[in-house]
């Protein structure tokens, strides 16, 4: 009986997370997580915005994906790389930040031995996953 419990609580909370994108990255996405702050309303109708604790752990990534919106995210510990299409390669480090616009190709990798922390902030299109899987 408590196994069958437990099977219906991690069922219900995939299918609570998934329209947020917080389960949809299958095997590209290694040791990223998602933590929803708070989410509310913008100025633009049909948007909102999403404020997300992300950890990458080390030797994780996030998978090529993209976002229905703006991604402003600020890094609080630890380093990685982001690689966005088109553009060079940028090295982070703590108290550093970055946009990606919406529905941009990206991946964020952490090559070393030690998780990185984010703020991330995206205003999205609401109803819509935060994040799709790209090819």
């Amino acid at each position: 009986m408590r196994l069958k419990t437990l099977q219906l609580i991690v069922g219900v909370a995939l299918m609570c997370a998934a329209p947020l994108g917080l389960a949809d990255a299958g095997q590209a996405m290694k040791g990223l997580t998602r933590t929803v702050v708070t989410k509310g309303d913008v100025a633009e109708v049909g948007y909102e915005a999403v404020v997300v604790r992300v950890t990458l752990a080390p030797g994780g990534t996030s998978g090529r994906h993209t976002h229905p919106g703006d991604e402003i995210s600020y890094v609080v510990s630890g380093e990685g790389e982001l690689l966005v299409d088109g553009q060079p390669s940028l090295s982070l480090k703590p108290d550093q930040a970055f946009i990606v616009p919406g529905g941009k190709i990206h991946e964020l990798k952490n090559p070393t031995d030690k998780p990185m922390h984010l703020i991330g902030t995206y205003v999205v299109k609401k109803g819509e996953p935060l994040a799709t899987p790209a090819h």
